[in-house]
């Protein structure tokens, strides 16, 4: 089975929680980035963080912070070419993305990992498409990268482009790739905190 590095994609810049830094909200005493560190963490043999602006921020956390290579803010995939350039330099051959925004993503979404991918895996769960959670060779680090150049910015796009597929997991109840967008969303997830503990 594959054990590829872990990535916290947390660089989005909140537009819709009024600018506010996602992964540093609070939910439920702890920040959404201490919630997606603790199921990730049992998954993975590490873990980095994607994120843009001062690495001073995360700190606490003890991770290596990733920068964009590119200062247009590429969205997603940006993170992602930076988690594929770490690591390939700790000699790890894929890299699992998951999203900061994204508290409740399965416990055991490591475990679902095919024994062999040369191409992107998205996950799917269901009928719904997860783009930001994905599974990554470190052998497409450079398509990437010339894809990012070509100045397509769409991480199913590229993942197709790559020839990607998708990584299929049962749909679940509760959503466990509930995002929090909203400030309204973050109150659903403090009551689903409050639901099941």
């Amino acid at each position: 089975m594959i054990q590829p590095c872990g990535l916290v994609l947390a660089g989005g810049q909140g537009a819709r929680m009024d600018g506010a830094d996602k992964a540093l909200l609070p939910l439920g005493g702890r920040t959404l980035l201490d919630h997606v560190l603790a199921r990730l963490a049992p998954q993975v043999p590490a873990i980095a963080i994607s994120a843009n602006g001062d690495p001073a921020r995360f700190a606490r956390f003890g991770l290596p912070v990733l920068p964009d290579e590119t200062p247009d803010r590429p969205g997603p995939l940006g993170g992602i070419l930076a988690g594929l350039v770490h690591a390939q330099q700790t000699g790890a051959s894929h890299v699992l993305t998951v999203a900061v925004d994204t508290p409740f993503f399965p416990a055991d979404l490591a475990r679902h990992l095919p024994q062999r991918a040369d191409a992107p895996l998205l996950v799917q769960a269901g009928d719904d498409p997860h783009p930001t959670f994905g599974l990554w060779p470190v052998a497409v680090a450079s398509d990437l990268r010339a894809a990012l150049g070509d100045g397509l910015r769409r991480v199913r796009q590229v993942s197709a482009l790559l020839g990607g597929g998708m990584l299929i997991l049962p749909p679940a109840e509760p959503d466990p790739f509930f995002n929090i967008n909203t400030p309204a969303d973050l109150r659903q997830a403090e009551a689903r905190l409050v639901a099941c503990p």
